[in-house]
């Protein structure tokens, strides 16, 4: 029987040790682990909530047409309705905008836009594009508003109202769903179906 050289078997059994010490060729090491989502923060459920009103408000209205913006069921003339008197799609649009003002301004301390006399709106803005852009402004004071109410504050009322912090930005948002349903009505009345629904259906 042929002996293997006793330098051969030393070799192999220093380099085993080596060899086996070696990470699998496969593995993979990440070496940023997901982090944690941050925790909510009181400013930051108000945000959102605004964002989701916002968002369905918004497009909502871009979803109707220049040529539809002063629409209102009333020039339907429906057999047994009563539509007379009622707010054109452009005025509720308006009416959301204008509310927003009236409702969040106290919050950051700012001044109110000219022309708010009223919650039917400035009576100078008459475009699509005129409209839009008061209503997306009235958004980014709602935004600043949320970022002024905190834990501690909450329950306080701002100088000149007697409803709370939660309370002023928690309507804010209730309002706007409010006459959000009346945008969708005046949407499909012209045949247009509302973008919120088309996602939540998709």
């Amino acid at each position: 029987m042929k002996q293997i050289p006793v330098a051969v078997l030393l070799a192999a059994a220093i380099a085993s040790p080596a060899l086996s010490a070696q990470p699998p060729a496969s593995r993979v090491v990440d070496p940023q682990p997901p982090q944690a989502e941050p925790a909510p923060t009181l400013t930051s459920v108000l945000d959102r909530e605004i964002n989701d009103v916002e968002r369905m408000v918004v497009e909502a209205a871009e979803a109707m047409p220049e040529s539809r913006f002063n629409f209102s069921p009333e020039s339907l003339m429906i057999s047994g309705s009563n539509y007379k008197g009622v707010r054109t799609f452009a005025g509720e649009v308006k009416h959301i905008a204008t509310s927003n003002y009236f409702i969040w301004w106290r919050l950051t301390g700012e001044k109110l836009p000219e022309g708010l006399k009223d919650g039917n709106g400035p009576e100078n803005l008459k475009s699509k594009a005129e409209i839009l852009g008061f209503l997306k402004e009235s958004y980014a004071l709602g935004h600043r508003a949320a970022a002024a109410v905190s834990v501690q504050n909450m329950l306080e009322s701002p100088e000149g109202s007697k409803s709370t912090r939660l309370r002023l930005m928690t309507f804010g948002v209730a309002h706007a769903y409010d006459h959000y349903g009346q945008m969708v009505e005046y949407l499909r009345m012209n045949g247009i179906v509302p973008p919120d629904t088309v996602k939540n259906v998709n």
